[in-house]
């Protein structure tokens, strides 16, 4: 796809990105098992792994009936089970450090994660550690882990993260201030099990804000850079970027969202709603996997650092001014985006699909509850400068975004953001 100017952008804003190679990247689990009810096949996916189970997960769903049912329903299928319950939101490394100073040394088979995405990532990353050994700093960045981890299963139990099929796991680290990324296909899951009927107990906020997570993942993996990886790159680095087997999850999953995530809104209680979401959130967690997420989410960490605002809601709120500050270098796709989420005539100019597709993404954050600009979140003038440096250590982020961020960009970015300032003229 080739990505088009206007008069009304600045001369040096559109950067072209195209697939030149054609290329097409999954990292996948082995096993993907999808539907309502489906979790009642946990024990027979994890007893052709292993007989002795970690299973992670929080405080909350260790309480609740089907957690119960989970581990009932893996001793009577012969399991020896421990559970790990202490899992925090915005995994912290202490987290980390606690599951392996209580498991190192144990027999263990598999481990099984349910819940959020901090739950996923936690037993992804322990995984690793617990096989290899070695603190998990020594395993932040890019293809750092030196060998496979134990078998994970993950059963995920809100419908935004992709974190059960994602081969990555973050992590606050409070020492270092920030949220740094293990990301190996090492972390990658033996084995999903996404159960909608999982998500019906989810708190609305949680709902509101896991759907937008999801729904920046598609439009950020589908409008991300396209990067003509080497061998060499792509044997080493986890977000090649851009590619057709990407691009097709990510289509997939813009066309359901496009209903789904103002229906769950609309009515949590509804399992169609709910299953809807939860296919769009696996489809946005397949994409970003290789093509991989950009700008808001690189913004994002240190915003969150500040204001201990949500993930989802951070990226959410985000969007808006990081789809416009890359628009000049994505008109095609964001057509596309506009095209499939209905919002416009296939007729009509491109520029004026693409801006549809934009104002839709910014109606069904809204229906979500999203704060519409970043003063809401608690964000101040005086912090753009630290967020700015902070997002720029984040390259695996920002060299994926299609427009290139530098600290000027990203200081426009907040301001705009600051302001609610939706206008187009983003030079």
């Amino acid at each position: 796809m080739s990505a088009q100017a206007s008069s009304s952008f600045a001369p040096a804003a559109a950067v072209p990105s195209v697939n030149e190679t054609g290329l097409g990247l999954l990292r996948q689990p082995r096993y993907v098992l999808f539907g309502p009810g489906q979790r009642r096949q946990a024990p027979q996916v994890v007893a052709a792994l292993g007989r002795r189970v970690l299973v992670v997960t929080d405080a909350r769903m260790a309480t609740v009936t089907e957690f119960a049912e989970l581990a009932d329903g893996l001793r009577a299928a012969g399991a020896a089970v421990s559970v790990f319950s202490e899992t925090e939101p915005d995994l912290p490394r202490e987290n980390v450090v606690e599951v392996v100073r209580r498991f190192a040394g144990q027999p263990l088979d598999v481990i099984v994660g349910i819940g959020g995405g901090s739950c996923l990532d936690l037993a992804k990353v322990v995984s690793v550690v617990l096989a290899n050994g070695g603190d998990v700093r020594d395993y932040y960045g890019e293809f750092l882990v030196p060998g496979p981890g134990l078998p994970v299963v993950t059963i995920p139990t809100t419908g935004g993260t992709g974190a059960e099929v994602t081969c990555v796991s973050v992590i606050f680290d409070r020492e270092k201030g920030m949220k740094v990324g293990v990301a190996s296909p090492y972390l990658e899951a033996a084995a999903a099990i996404i159960d909608p009927e999982l998500t019906l107990t989810c708190p609305p906020p949680l709902t509101a804000a896991t759907a937008a997570d999801a729904l920046t993942h598609l439009i950020e993996s589908f409008t991300s850079r396209a990067k003509n990886p080497t061998p060499a790159a792509i044997a080493g680095k986890l977000y090649v970027g851009k590619n057709v087997l990407a691009d097709t999850y990510a289509r997939t999953g813009l066309k359901v969202a496009g209903t789904s995530l103002e229906a769950v809104a609309a009515a949590p209680a509804d399992l169609q709603a709910r299953s809807d979401t939860m296919f769009a959130a696996f489809c946005a967690g397949m994409a970003i996997n290789t093509a991989g997420t950009a700008g808001a989410h690189a913004i994002q960490s240190p915003i969150g650092n500040i204001t201990h605002t949500s993930h989802g809601f951070g990226v959410g709120a985000l969007l808006p001014y990081v789809m416009r500050y890359n628009l000049p270098a994505r008109v095609s796709e964001f057509a596309e985006v506009g095209r499939l989420l209905e919002a416009c005539d296939a007729s009509a100019p491109e520029l004026s699909q693409a801006r549809a597709g934009i104002e839709r993404v910014d109606a069904i954050l809204a229906l979500l509850g999203v704060p519409g600009d970043l003063k809401t979140l608690g964000l101040s003038a005086g912090d753009f400068g630290y967020v700015a440096d902070q997002s720029l250590l984040a390259t695996r982020l920002t060299d994926n975004n299609p427009r290139p961020l530098d600290r000027k960009g990203i200081v426009r970015i907040l301001e705009r953001g600051y302001a609610g300032d939706r206008s187009w003229d983003f030079a």
